[in-house]
């Protein structure tokens, strides 16, 4: 039984989205694996505290992965 951890900042992706990650994430497994895995596929998404997260010694926020995800830099 496949378990996929994804692990985001807290207040990047909204409900639906996660969703959407939960879902593909299964459709993708069961894709390598077959249908038979599709019940079986564990997915967790684990929302790391705002300013807990740090890249390259500096922490980060939802606001500097929106940023970055517009084109932006850190």
């Amino acid at each position: 039984m496949p378990l996929v951890d994804i692990q985001v900042i807290e207040g990047v992706f909204d409900a639906e989205t996660k969703e959407r990650m939960i879902k593909d994430v299964t459709d993708t497994m069961v894709a390598i694996e077959g249908e038979a895995l599709r019940g079986l596929t564990w997915v967790r998404i684990q929302e790391v505290a705002q300013g807990s997260w740090g890249i390259g010694g500096k922490t980060l926020s939802a606001a500097d992965v929106h940023a970055v995800a517009q084109g932006g830099t850190q």
